[in-house]
């Protein structure tokens, strides 16, 4: 799976308000219950596995990246939610510098090589200063999702 297969422009929050990690895991969960992506009742239960994973060690990868992600029964299909920090936020990442995109992904329970292959290919994506950098400055969820959809094919 790839960011473009699991994001629509509707799954990407260009200003998210957290100042945390734990703050920006609930923006984004709540996106995805507010996208019809996950069940409302199954809100908190998925908010609980994400942030056990997210206890283990930090998903904040370095050059202002978080991505944390998680598996449960509760979902039937991968699904996520991409969130833009103006200002950055504390997310204990591996470099100790603010995070400034946050990749929220879910994959159903017992898939754990799409598990694996998805998390790849966003921190892949990631890793590239310039598809950083065109996320950071586009102005709209549509741009950010235009720049996603050229980028991750290349």
């Amino acid at each position: 799976m790839d960011l473009v297969d699991i994001l629509t422009k509707d799954q990407i929050l260009t200003d998210l308000r957290a100042t945390n990690r734990w703050e920006a895991i609930d923006e984004l969960i709540g996106n995805l219950v507010a996208t019809g992506k996950i069940q409302p009742q199954h809100r908190e239960a998925i908010a609980a596995v994400v942030k056990k994973r997210e206890t283990s060690m930090s998903t904040g990868i370095g050059f202002g990246i978080g991505i944390p992600h998680a598996s449960t029964d509760l979902i039937t299909e991968v699904v996520g939610a991409l969130g833009r920090s103006r200002n950055g936020m504390n997310f204990d990442a591996l470099d100790n510098q603010p995070v400034n995109l946050v990749m929220l992904f879910l994959v159903p329970q017992g898939q754990f090589q799409k598990h694996l292959h998805t998390l790849a290919n966003i921190a892949k994506l990631l890793h590239k200063a310039e598809f950083r950098k065109a996320l950071e400055q586009a102005p709209d969820a549509e741009a950010m999702l235009r720049v996603i959809k050229e980028q991750g094919k290349k």
